[in-house]
């Protein structure tokens, strides 16, 4: 039996570092859009490229279960095409905030959507919230608007681009739940690729800046690579640990950002940004821990 038990308890930790390994890709994609939107290279043409190698990389791996058309069939491709633009259009709208936010406040607000995503699991879902649940809720929309200072001077506009993406993670993660299971990893990865490239490949061409240095075009090729990898390496942490394990762990997003924002930006976040951060990860972990004792919600 304790044998048994030390077996679970190593998959659970593989589970573990998976997930803070597919955070590091996902830090690294935020952190080199950046430095290259910075540069001069538009956001249209960056998202563009976060799917475009993705796209390439999700069809060889379907086409490798066998080259036939049932591997790209769906019994629910309305729901597919949804999670994929949902998540297309928070990548573009991402990438636009990170020409004037800084890695940190993007981060912040973004990682809101669990707490999003508890809030709408009633209507939508019809699960039932506790009263514990609703305050963490209320309390992290209190932290989104720390984050954003929506009536301070120095309060940007683009913040809204970020509070959409959190929406718009957010059903992204409620479509996700309902087809998981029913749909195959490979095939959502698929439509997720496509999806991204086929809607933004026309912007992205009228718009386009070639890279001027070998470095702008190995991360700009490396946002799909990185993007792909992340995706992947996380859905597959889920066969190691149950989300409940794997959720806390997702925080580590925010502690990357910092640092590559520091070392890379030499930007330090604020007070106010360090509080409502603070905030949000506290009433995230609060609804995490509801969750798993949902019997005593």
């Amino acid at each position: 039996m304790a044998i048994a038990a030390q077996a679970q308890q190593d998959r659970a930790a593989l589970g573990i570092v998976m997930t803070l390994g597919a955070y590091v890709f996902f830090a690294v994609i935020d952190t080199s859009v950046k430095w290259l939107v910075l540069a001069g290279l538009p956001a249209f043409q960056l998202a563009f490229m976060r799917y475009a190698p993705h796209f390439i990389i999700s069809t060889l791996m379907v086409l490798r279960q066998g080259a036939n058309l049932s591997s790209f069939q769906t019994a629910h491709p309305g729901l597919v095409l949804l999670r994929a633009v949902l998540l297309a259009s928070a990548t573009l709208f991402n990438f636009i905030a990170l020409n004037y936010l800084s890695l940190t406040i993007t981060g912040s607000i973004m990682f809101s959507t669990p707490i999003i995503v508890c809030a709408l699991s009633w209507p939508l879902l019809g699960e039932r919230v506790g009263p514990w649940r609703w305050f963490a809720i209320i309390l992290g929309f209190m932290g989104v608007l720390v984050v954003i200072r929506p009536f301070d001077a120095a309060f940007n506009w683009v913040a809204l681009l970020s509070v959409y993406n959190a929406f718009a993670l957010a059903f992204y993660s409620i479509i996700t739940r309902k087809i998981s299971g029913v749909v195959a990893a490979e095939t959502m990865q698929f439509y997720m690729g496509a999806t991204g490239a086929i809607l933004l490949a026309p912007f992205a061409w009228w718009v386009w800046v070639p890279p001027a240095t070998s470095l702008q075009w190995g991360l700009m090729i490396g946002l799909g690579i990185w993007g792909w990898a992340g995706h992947e390496i996380f859905s597959r942490a889920h066969a190691f640990a149950p989300a409940n394990t794997l959720m806390p762990y997702t925080y580590s997003f925010l502690l990357y950002l910092a640092l590559t924002s520091y070392i890379v930006f030499n930007d330090i976040p604020d007070r106010w940004t360090v509080l409502g951060a603070g905030i949000i990860v506290v009433s995230g972990l609060i609804i995490w821990r509801r969750t798993a004792k949902r019997g005593t919600l």
